[in-house]
C-alpha cells in the first residue's frame, strides 16, 4: 500500500486524541497555574504544585497502565483497547487522551504558577489592591493578560511531547494510530513507512 495512504489513515485516528489531550492539558494546566499563583503558599498552591511535580516525573505509559487497570479492568467502564469498529473509536480514545492530558498538565501549570505569582507580587497589583479592586478583577485584568502569551507559547511547544507520548500510550491501549504504526514499522524494518512518519511528525511539530 502507498505510504501516504497508511499515514493518512493512522494520522486521522491519532489526530483527535492528540488534539483533545493538547487542549485539555492546556486549559486545565492554565487554570491550575492561575489558582496556584494567586494563592501562593496556601493549601491550593501546595496541592496543585505537588500534583504537577509528581505528574511531571511520571511516564505517560505508566499513567496509561493505571487508567487501563482502574477504568477498564476493575470498573469495566471503558474498553481495554483494540479500537476496530468505527463507531466505537470515540469511546476507545477516551483513556489514551486522558493519559496524555494528565502528563501534559504539569509543565503549563508550573510555568503559569510562577508567572502568576510574579504578577501578584508586582507594584501595579499592589496599587490595584490599594484602589480597592477585588481579587478576581486583579486576576482577570492584570494576571491573565500578562501570563496568557507565555503560556500559549509553552503550550504550542508541548506538541512534540504529546506526539512522543502518544507512541507509548497507543501501544498500551492497542490503539491503531500513528504512534503504533511507527513502532510497528520500526520493528518490522519498514523503512519507507518509518521515514514517512518521521517527516510528517517533524512537519507537525515544526508547524
Amino acid at each position: 500500500r502507498p505510504v501516504a495512504q497508511v499515514i493518512g489513515e493512522k494520522l486521522a485516528n491519532s489526530f483527535w486524541i492528540m488534539a483533545a489531550a493538547w487542549i485539555l492539558s492546556g486549559l486545565i494546566g492554565f487554570l491550575m497555574g492561575i489558582i496556584a499563583g494567586a494563592k501562593k503558599g496556601k493549601t491550593a498552591d501546595r496541592i496543585i504544585s505537588s500534583y504537577a511535580l509528581v505528574t511531571a516525573s511520571t511516564p505517560a505509559f505508566w499513567v496509561a497502565l493505571v487508567l487501563l487497570v482502574v477504568f477498564a479492568v476493575r470498573l469495566k467502564l471503558l474498553p481495554i483497547g483494540l479500537s476496530v469498529p468505527i463507531g466505537d473509536r470515540l469511546i476507545h480514545g477516551i483513556l489514551p487522551a486522558a493519559a496524555l492530558s494528565i502528563t501534559g498538565i504539569s509543565n503549563i501549570a508550573l510555568h503559569t504558577r510562577e508567572k502568576m505569582a510574579q504578577v501578584m507580587e508586582s507594584d501595579y497589583v499592589l496599587f490595584a489592591r490599594a484602589r480597592g479592586e477585588s481579587e478576581w478583577s486583579i486576576i482577570r485584568r492584570h494576571g491573565i493578560r500578562n501570563i496568557l502569551l507565555p503560556a500559549m507559547t509553552l503550550q504550542f511547544a508541548s506538541v512534540s511531547e504529546i506526539f512522543g507520548g502518544s507512541v507509548l500510550v497507543e501501544q498500551v491501549f492497542s490503539y491503531p494510530g500513528l504512534g503504533q504504526a511507527a513502532v510497528t514499522a520500526g520493528l518490522g524494518g519498514d523503512v519507507p513507512l518509518l521515514m514517512g512518519i518521521t517527516i510528517i511528525s517533524a512537519a507537525i511539530v515544526f508547524l
